[in-house]
């Protein structure tokens, strides 16, 4: 199937079929203002979704042959010519706990930072908030998760004491005017507790979005969820915090993730996490595969008629410079049929 049907090629160029599925062209205008009341299309979606793109950080943090710090540089100069508004650049935890985030000051001091675009990383404590406005970051991430094993075994301590650790992040922030991000892990299942309650999720969240972060980026951290399980927790979420300060970060393990994401959508949630190319997994969840990849939301979100701003072919070809630098294989069904590999 990596070739073009003969009959498809005398009725449309393939370059034209490309284009017509918006796969090439510069990243649409940023959506206009809304009414009051015009929250949606007439067919339920939303006109824009914002792609949280966290291939730098989330993507290379599980790489087990150290990235050289100017391939993590390059990868996030050709994300911000994508078109991307956000993008997860690196994190500062102890090198100790993950060595290929050991380059974080360098990165954020060395990356080519574009007007409209934010660089956040992720601080899980006062020490790497510090490290991490030293280096230049505007932008923090918290992360925590509704799975008191899972959270024991990524950030070594309980829900409650990562909790108080964050409070102390959110508030000297918010005196410095930093914006904050919540991350809940294990939102849909945990390695070790297996089925996670959709209230342990809304305890988190409520936790995190009172204490002052602006987002909640709700994962599916080991690749579980179903779109019905994905609505069951999202309802019971919508019910504490607004679905304007909601955002779905799934991982693909069980290929379920552009359907839970659909789900998502459908439902309000305005705002999708991705990796490009599908990198990552998880050092603390065995058998995780990568993040859904960036190429492949963005496909589906184009057919759906729903504005990224973001150019899906640039995406690709990020993609395919940082799987060439890794010498693997690019996650993206997209990319694949795109670059038939």
């Amino acid at each position: 199937m990596g070739t073009v049907p003969s009959a498809l090629k005398h009725c449309l160029s393939y370059q034209h079929l490309l284009k017509e599925q918006l796969w090439i062209g510069e990243p649409a205008a940023p959506p206009p203002a809304l009414h009051p009341g015009q929250e949606f299309q007439i067919s339920g979606l939303p006109d824009y979704v914002k792609i949280v793109e966290v291939g730098p950080r989330d993507g290379l943090q599980n790489e087990k042959v150290t990235v050289p710090t100017d391939v993590k540089i390059e990868l996030i100069n050709r994300l911000s010519k994508a078109g991307l508004s956000v993008i997860e650049a690196t994190s500062f935890v102890s090198s100790k706990w993950v060595p290929q985030m050991a380059d974080h000051t360098e990165v954020m001091r060395r990356i080519e930072r574009h007007p409209g675009v934010q660089y956040p990383v992720l601080t899980p404590n006062l020490q790497g908030f510090h490290s991490a406005i030293a280096a230049g970051a505007t932008e923090v991430s918290v992360f925590g998760a509704a799975s008191e094993s899972f959270n024991k075994m990524n950030i070594n301590c309980s829900i409650e004491e990562s909790i108080e650790k964050f409070e102390e992040v959110t508030k000297l922030a918010r005196n410095m005017n930093i914006p904050v991000r919540g991350y809940v892990s294990c939102a849909l299942g945990c390695p070790y507790e297996g089925n996670i309650i959709p209230a342990k999720v809304v305890e988190v969240s409520k936790q995190l979005y009172s204490m002052g972060c602006y987002e909640i980026s709700l994962g599916d951290t080991i690749g579980v969820g179903t779109p019905g399980s994905m609505k069951r927790m999202l309802e019971a979420v919508m019910k504490e915090i607004p679905v304007s300060a909601l955002a779905v970060h799934c991982h693909d393990t069980y290929g379920q993730a552009l359907a839970n994401i659909l789900t998502a959508i459908q439902m309000g949630v305005g705002v999708v996490d991705s990796a490009v190319a599908g990198l990552g997994g998880c050092p603390y969840a065995k058998g995780a595969t990568g993040n859904v990849a960036t190429e492949d939301v963005l496909y589906m979100l184009n057919g759906l008629g729903i504005n990224t701003g973001v150019n899906l072919y640039k995406v690709m070809e990020a993609g395919n410079f940082i799987c060439t630098a890794l010498n693997k294989k690019t996650n993206s069904k997209v990319a694949q049929a795109s670059f038939n590999v």
